[in-house]
């Protein structure tokens, strides 16, 4: 089995608590972070600050580093990866499980009395900060604001640069409205919440705001940028060397551009303006940084969920469009490369997870508007499946057998859209066990593509759907069922999703968002199942309409087929079945015109998306 390597994190942790007992700093504790400054969920190597203090990859996750103990906390997708990264000096806590804390929790209830807690002021979100001091306040505990990062200090000369990529306008046929028609709808946010500036930190926010796109994060087309808005003007901080005349020409003169390293003493002298008049304030996000919070001034500033985060969320008629014509595309290339892949496997060809990866990648980027991939490739065979955020390793990987499932999650950038799927197959014999285990996963997967539910309704409310097939056998995944999806943007946006996560209950799904779908069922050590198609919310016809409320669809996106080899028909209604039947059709119809000349991936489509015996397609 593929292994993560293990880093032996001693002389950096001993580096690090010799600069927490410096006079300078005096700290008890440091918290480290995955996020970087603009809470970007994908970030660039420079600020992988976690990951180089403890050794854990994994893109959710936070270290606390004290005198004595260094603990990570992540949740469940992560434990399996966690625990063999991890070396001897880290402790793992199990967010999730009954009687471990939150990082959060572990600071006020964990530590002693009197402990100074540092933090770098531009990674954690300021309304954490706020009510991690509350809570610290009885044990007369403090966060501290560091004006340096430790980590940054311990990495020294061997920190790579920030990177400073290209930015790029994105044509309106895509994205199907212009910045000038969005800043007037984010200004009008403003009226609506009695402020008068805006702070815009979230990358993909600023990025989509403008409608220009970057490469400054792998797999996310963004830039490293903040935004500030008024009633009448918008400024732009980025590094200008990023910037030619091709940007400003298409921000035009409602734009000012200024330096990305202006930006927090711009707030600072902003802050003392508004010190001076106290008649105006600044919305500043949930998930804006305590440094932007200190910069303005705590009395300045509106703290809520980014008006633009909203905005965003709704896809309009282009970027749908977009969303449909980008998926036929990736359809063909994940049918070319299954196909491909069963040959290979069939021939008795050995291939790692991480070379057939690679071929998938090369089939996507001979599509139209290829841009780059939008996450990692999952690409895993047998028990590495059942790693839920698993990355094959070129040297490490396993061999990808016939006779073990195959669990492919995978996307792509293109210029009118983002794609997620993924898709389980055997091409092998399943046994009786991996059938059922797949048929109820299927189940779950049909039953949130099939769900009409009332304006009004969460993905929180909607996420049992696809569980209760696995609750009748007693299984279950440990992760949402849906994230939503950026158009050209990162592929996990919010606010909005699937899960039991509480935050998706504030959060009811309008038409026009972008969701995925992907239920699953990991057996750890043998084998992982996940089925996901991206889908977007439309308006429902239904006979009635109770309350008025009107009544809410999905329209699924993703085109390709689903492994009938893995499926126990017998456990199927013949809705279930009719369904399967439907979507094999459109999957033919729509992607067979884009692999004529490949006769190897034709016949396969064709194969496995024959219709179920028995049934008539809708």
């Amino acid at each position: 089995m593929a292994t993560h390597a293990t880093v032996d994190t001693s002389s950096r942790l001993r580096a690090l608590r010799e600069l927490m007992a410096k006079p300078e700093y005096n700290v008890q504790a440091f918290v480290v972070p995955t996020e970087d400054q603009h809470f970007s969920e994908y970030i660039a190597q420079c600020d992988e600050r976690r990951a180089f203090i403890s050794g854990f990859t994994g893109s959710a996750g936070t270290a606390v580093v004290t005198e004595q103990e260094a603990l990570l906390f992540t949740d469940g997708r992560y434990f399996l990866q966690a625990e063999k990264q991890l070396d001897q000096n880290w402790t793992l806590m199990k967010q999730g499980l009954p009687d471990v804390p939150s990082w959060q929790e572990f600071l006020s209830k964990n530590l002693g009395n009197n402990t100074r807690i540092g933090v770098d002021p531009t990674l954690i979100s300021a309304s954490d900060a706020d009510t991690i001091s509350k809570a610290l306040e009885p044990k007369q505990s403090e966060l501290v604001s560091l004006s340096k990062n430790l980590v940054d200090i311990v990495w020294g000369s061997d920190r790579p640069a920030r990177p400073a990529s290209k930015v790029f306008p994105l044509d309106v046929k895509y994205s199907g409205e212009t910045p000038t028609e969005k800043l007037k709808r984010v200004r009008e946010e403003l009226k609506k919440k009695d402020a008068k500036y805006m702070v815009v930190n979230m990358l993909d926010e600023v990025a989509w705001l403008y409608n220009l796109r970057g490469a400054d994060i792998d797999y996310n087309p963004v830039f490293f940028a903040y935004s500030l808005i008024d009633a009448d003007k918008a400024l732009l901080f980025v590094n200008e060397s990023q910037v030619d005349d091709a940007v400003r020409q298409h921000l035009g003169s409602e734009v000012a551009i200024h330096p990305y390293d202006t930006f927090f003493s711009y707030l600072t002298q902003l802050g003392a303006e508004l010190n001076a008049h106290k008649d105006s304030k600044v919305l500043v996000s949930d998930k804006a940084s305590l440094a932007v919070a200190q910069a303005i001034g705590k009395d300045n500033i509106t703290v809520v969920r980014s008006p633009v985060t909203d905005l965003k969320a709704i896809k309009n008629d282009a970027e749908v469009a977009g969303f449909r014509a980008s998926h036929v595309r990736d359809g063909a290339a994940l049918v070319r490369y299954f196909a491909w892949l069963e040959e290979q496997l069939d021939a008795g060809k050995e291939r790692p997870e991480s070379e057939v990866a690679g071929q998938l990648e090369k089939y996507r980027a001979e599509g139209q508007h290829f841009k780059g991939l939008s996450f990692p490739t999952i690409s895993a065979t047998g028990p590495n499946g059942a790693i839920i955020h698993y990355e094959p390793v070129p040297g490490s990987d396993d061999i990808v057998r016939k006779d073990q499932i195959y669990l492919c999650d995978s996307g792509a950038q293109y210029l009118d859209g983002t794609t997620d799927v993924t898709r389980t197959y055997h091409f092998g014999t399943p046994t009786a066990e991996q059938k059922r285990a797949f048929t109820r996963v299927l189940q779950g997967h049909i039953a949130i593509d099939t769900a009409i539910f009332p304006n009004g309704t969460t993905g929180y409310l909607l996420d049992p759907f696809a569980r209760r097939p696995l609750w009748e056998d007693g299984l279950d995944y440990r992760h949402g069922t849906g994230h939503g999806v950026g158009h050209f943007l990162n592929v996990h946006e919010g606010p909005h999703g699937i899960g039991v996560r509480i935050a998706y209950n504030s959060t009811p799904l309008k038409p026009g968002m972008t969701v995925s779908n992907e239920p699953g069922y990991y057996k750890d050590g043998s084998y992982g199942i996940r089925i996901e198609n991206v889908v977007v919310v439309r308006e429902a016809q239904t006979p009635n309409n109770f309350g008025d409320k009107g009544y809410l669809r999905f329209e699924h996106v993703t085109l390709c087929p689903m492994g009938k080899n893995l499926i126990d028909t017998s456990l199927l209604s013949m809705k279930e079945k009719e369904w399967l039947n439907a979507y094999h059709a459109e999957v033919l119809d729509k992607v067979s015109p884009l692999v004529q000349e490949d006769e190897r991936a034709l016949k396969w489509l064709q194969r496995e998306c024959s219709p179920l015996l028995g049934v008539c397609a809708k």
